[in-house]
């Protein structure tokens, strides 16, 4: 990697965690549109801790524009508020799929991580996993605190599927919440609100691997990388949660359109282009 490169991919991935495009799958997908040749012993070895890295500065910025949120969750484990603890509970039934199915499949997953048509092929689903989402639920109605812990799980259900580059964690985890009935902004929120502890987990799981003595020479791009995506995404939360509150209804359409288009291109180019 190279500091241009690592700035590039950082601020795509500012962008693309948390609006619902796939930043994994625009991570796969980034180095083929710019023809990098990377060390193939570095896509298989040390991409994935690198990305990460870049996660767990998207999630500061998080943590920053959810501050009060977070300071009430945490504040309710000692204190009496109902709401608040009922919304903890959410948030850990929430996580709770994908960090099982993430350690079980961790292997696997990481086999189809350097895949560029894989990506193009899930994302194009991704596109239409948005478009059928938004078509085929009516206007919810619900805030967070009025979900059922079975519908928390659901939600977490969905959101597992970014666990496949091409997958969107925010697009599935925010569709799942528009079929269980919530706004628009909310079903954002709490898309958002479940990413911090799944990005935490996976940071607690890969960044340590950038520290083994072998990876030192890529630590100081990904750090980075996370200081670039940290700010990026601080940009990004502010519009995407101005839009989402703007807009409840076709919320999803442009964002469906941009995945299913940009999917089937790189799938196209992927068969002529050799890279």
């Amino acid at each position: 990697m190279t500091i241009i490169q690592t700035i590039i991919l950082a601020i795509v991935q500012g962008i693309t965690e948390l609006f619902p495009i796939s930043s994994v799958g625009h991570s796969v997908i980034t180095p083929y549109v710019f023809g990098w040749k990377l060390d193939p012993l570095f896509l298989k070895e040390n991409f994935l801790p690198f990305v990460v890295m870049m996660h767990l500065g998207t999630s500061i910025a998080l943590i920053v524009y959810f501050r009060k949120d977070w300071a009430e969750v945490i504040t309710s484990v000692f204190g009496s508020g109902k709401n608040s603890k009922k919304i903890v509970m959410l948030i850990i039934i929430g996580t709770l799929p994908a960090a099982i199915i993430g350690f079980v499949f961790e292997k696997k997953f990481l086999d189809i991580f350097s895949n560029v048509r894989y990506a193009a092929i899930f994302l194009i689903i991704n596109g239409i996993l948005l478009y059928v989402g938004e078509n085929s639920t009516r206007r919810g109605r619900k805030s967070i605190e009025n979900l059922n812990y079975r519908q928390a799980a659901v939600i977490g259900l969905f959101q597992s599927l970014a666990l496949i580059p091409g997958f969107s964690r925010s697009g599935a985890s925010m569709t799942a919440g528009f079929w269980m009935g919530l706004k628009h902004e909310a079903s954002a929120k709490f898309s958002m609100l479940l990413a911090t502890p799944i990005i935490a987990g996976a940071g607690i799981l890969e960044v340590p691997k950038l520290f083994k003595p072998a990876n030192r020479a890529i630590l100081g791009y990904s750090i980075i990388g996370g200081i670039v995506a940290a700010i990026v995404a601080s940009i990004s939360i502010t519009l995407m949660m101005k839009w989402f509150h703007k807009k409840e209804v076709n919320a999803m359409r442009p964002f469906s359109y941009y995945c299913a288009g940009l999917g089937v291109v790189v799938l196209v180019s992927s068969f002529f282009i050799a890279h």
